[in-house]
């Protein structure tokens, strides 16, 4: 059976502007890369994986982004400012991002967002025109399983939604898509989903990941994703060395920057010359928009 992303037109009530962005890991797979800077903030291509995701959500006419930080927080703050992409951005820091996971970043943002959103983690790289069907919410993109794929995978059921939701370890057949890890959740999903998010905190659950709350509300019928389907030759997701090298070959055919191999980055990541530190010693890859100054939020430090 033969799967397609369905295209519904958008309204102005129902489209998704606002993103929120989890960068609040170590990325130690990376290292040395990110030893000094968050994963994020690593170059692909000479164009680091943060403005690159900008600039996707820039060209869908995103207004506001959300960021949860914690490695190297400093780093992102200098490198994004207030604003970016003409987008307001607010900053989340956590405090427990060495013994934590996802679950705890998302939980972190509960108070700041009552609107439908884009929840995408910040190692991920893609031909941001894939983006256009992921902005009606309830929506997660999904790919055809390709050998370098591991983690979280889905199945259809026969209504077209996602049916259910399986852990790395299980095993797959040609009925299994893997998550891109990028979701559009509506306003109601979103008030659900917090729901869970609090019980598993409360349950000091912090070391766990939102795909498994994912994964319960699907069981129990009350999660409807629809699938939007992402070509596998045109998004990669980039934990290791091996991850980014693979991702800077495909986004050679995209973007024509010369290619900085991974190995070369390690030995110039603590050159001055190098293009992380460029940007953080004030080389603003946003500098068109203005940055006024703005309120700290609450939950930001």
């Amino acid at each position: 059976m033969r799967y397609r992303t369905l295209r519904p037109s958008l309204n102005n009530d129902e489209r998704v502007s606002t993103a929120l962005l989890l960068a609040a890991g170590t990325g130690s797979r990376l290292a040395p890369l990110t030893d000094e800077v968050p994963k994020c903030l690593v170059p692909v291509n000479e164009i680091t994986i943060l403005k690159r995701l900008v600039d996707s959500l820039q060209e869908h006419n995103f207004k506001r982004l959300i960021i949860v930080v914690g490695h190297q927080a400093d780093c992102i703050r200098k490198f994004l400012g207030p604003f970016a992409g003409g987008m307001e951005i607010v900053y989340v820091t956590s405090p427990l991002y060495k013994t934590t996971n996802n679950i705890y970043s998302l939980w972190l943002t509960r108070k700041l967002i009552n609107e439908p959103f884009l929840l995408i983690e910040s190692d991920l790289v893609f031909d941001s025109e894939m983006l256009k069907d992921m902005l009606t919410p309830d929506r997660i993109a999904i790919a055809e399983l390709s050998p370098w794929m591991d983690g979280t995978t889905v199945t259809i059921n026969r209504h077209q939604k996602i049916g259910a939701f399986y852990g790395g370890d299980h095993q797959r057949d040609d009925k299994h898509f893997k998550t891109v890890n990028i979701y559009s959740l509506s306003r109601k999903t979103w008030h659900l989903v917090r729901e869970r998010l609090e019980r598993q905190i409360s349950a000091n659950m912090m070391n766990g990941y939102y795909e498994t709350v994912f994964a319960d509300m699907a069981n129990e019928g009350c999660l409807s994703f629809s699938p939007v389907f992402f070509d596998p030759k045109r998004w990669y997701e980039i934990d290791n060395h091996a991850d980014l090298r693979a991702a800077e070959k495909m986004c050679a055919r995209h973007y024509q920057p010369q290619v900085i191999a991974a190995e070369q980055m390690v030995s110039r990541q603590k050159s001055k010359g190098s293009l992380v530190y460029k940007c953080l010693k004030g080389l603003d890859p946003f500098s068109k928009v203005a940055a006024p100054a703005m309120a700290a939020s609450p939950l930001s430090s």
